[in-house]
């Protein structure tokens, strides 16, 4: 029987071909046969054999790359894993800022510096790390810090001033508020951020409150949460 072509085709491919001369060749050729037709479906590799009597005679081959880079965003505040520059991990220790006013100076409006954190002196080590475009940098509060017996201190009296750390642009830091969340955007350049900052927390000692401890190791509204988010 003649074969059926279609647009000049013949119906009688490779493959079928293949087949045909397998059902005319003896067993150890058919598993050879068998082996040529799987090779297309083993990966992307190439070969390219030329001949002829052409100066120069070449012959190609190619080969495709993928790289993938995953989502990711990287935030430290204080005592932390990893710098601006590199070795990102995830360091549960939590600092603890802690601002007291001598006696005679408590409430005389000259700032307090505060003690702790990992640089000292009250000052601590803030990155923002991400590669998804502007980073949202919030901090958040539950309320006023207190003393356990009805007495409070605003997070308005702490203010955070950021410095330069290592980057030539310095991370901005969210203002404190009570029982509030306040945000700053960090701008991305070329989808980027990389930025670090000193941010140095101060008491501004502006107020004469009752004697008492307030905040704390996580309890009486003593932790702020930080939060970096991107799109």
């Amino acid at each position: 029987m003649a074969a059926r072509t279609v647009t000049g085709t013949s119906l009688w491919g490779g493959a079928a071909r293949l087949a045909l001369a397998a059902m005319l060749t003896p067993r150890p050729a058919q598993a050879l046969l068998i082996l040529v037709a799987a090779v297309p479906l083993l990966g992307h590799a190439e070969s390219s054999l030329q001949s002829g009597a052409a100066s120069p005679l070449r012959a190609t081959a190619h080969l495709d790359f993928l790289i993938t880079i995953p989502k990711f965003l990287f935030l430290r505040v204080g005592t932390g894993t990893g710098t601006a520059a590199g070795g990102w991990g995830t360091n549960g220790k939590i600092d603890l800022i802690s601002l007291a006013p001598a006696a005679a100076k408590v409430g005389n409006g000259v700032a307090v510096a505060g003690t702790g954190g990992d640089l000292g002196g009250g000052v601590e080590t803030a990155v923002v790390v991400a590669n998804h475009g502007n980073v949202t940098l919030s901090s958040t509060t539950l309320g006023k810090h207190n003393d356990g017996v009805g007495d409070t201190i605003s997070y308005a009296t702490i203010k955070t001033a950021a410095s330069k750390l290592t980057t030539a642009q310095v991370l901005p830091a969210p203002a404190l508020a009570d029982g509030a969340t306040t945000s700053v955007v960090v701008a991305a350049a070329a989808k980027i951020v990389r930025r670090d900052a000193k941010w140095t927390y101060t008491y501004t000692n502006a107020t004469l409150p009752p004697q008492g401890t307030y905040g704390g190791v996580n309890t009486n509204n003593g932790r702020v949460t930080y939060t970096a988010s991107v799109p």
